[in-house]
């Protein structure tokens, strides 16, 4: 269970945390829906505007050189909302078959239009693929959504569909200390699941879970103080 950091490249983002702290149990409720106001409502109840701005595409080229991914293999988006990962991978490496799979009906909806055909909705505990279909799969901030004997299935499931288990990612929510664990309570809208690396790693033990793995923490210099 290797550490990976596919998203390096990926800027951080300074959050207004004491703005979410607001009506939270509410915006809690309504981001849990996965609907328009958590892709593209206020900023207190999801990504305040989830469009495509090409920043997944050097995650996309970090994928397609660690994974050596080529023309004619096919890969999986878990939790693909727009699909704009699924749509960044296929630039990146043409003649590659991507697709993806979301629970929000709002995302597949309003998907990227290049690739919405390639999108289907499902919940990532329970794919539908048959085993062995893909050269790699990709979890990128989903599978926490899920609790822990969700995120469970979803491992194992995610072992099934892939040829070789060990070209899998996921990303998830972590903290190491109280002050991290503290922050990321105030900010998170939509995570079931969570803990610090060690906690993951049992979840990745229990699933034999063999691919790579990194985490999505909060830091105070990331942040709007509180």
């Amino acid at each position: 269970m290797p550490e990976f950091n596919l998203l390096k490249s990926v800027p951080s983002v300074r959050r207004d945390v004491s703005a979410r702290l607001q009506n939270k149990e509410r915006n809690r409720a309504i981001s849990l829906a996965f609907g328009e106001a958590y892709f593209d409502g206020p900023r207190e109840q999801g990504y305040g505007g989830y469009t495509y701005d090409g920043r997944w595409v050097p995650v996309a080229e970090a994928a397609r050189d660690h994974y050596g991914l080529k023309s004619g293999q096919s890969v999986l988006d878990v939790g693909c909302a727009k699909g704009f990962f699924v749509y960044d991978l296929m630039q990146v490496v043409p003649g590659l078959d991507a697709c993806g799979v979301d629970i929000s009906d709002y995302a597949l909806t309003n998907a990227k239009p290049e690739v919405k055909h390639r999108l289907q909705q499902s919940s990532a505990d329970n794919l539908p693929f048959e085993d062995d279909s893909f050269d790699a799969a990709f979890s990128i901030n989903t599978i926490h959504n899920l609790d822990r004997d969700g995120c469970i299935r979803t491992l194992r499931e995610m072992n099934r569909v892939v040829k070789d288990p060990s070209n899998c990612f996921v990303q998830v929510d972590a903290y190491r200390n109280e002050e991290e664990k503290n922050l990321f309570e105030a900010w998170m809208l939509t995570a079931k699941t969570y803990g610090t690396p060690e906690d993951w790693r049992k979840i990745f033990e229990d699933a034999n879970y063999v691919g790579d793995h990194f985490w999505t923490i909060l830091e105070f210099e990331d942040q709007v103080q509180l």
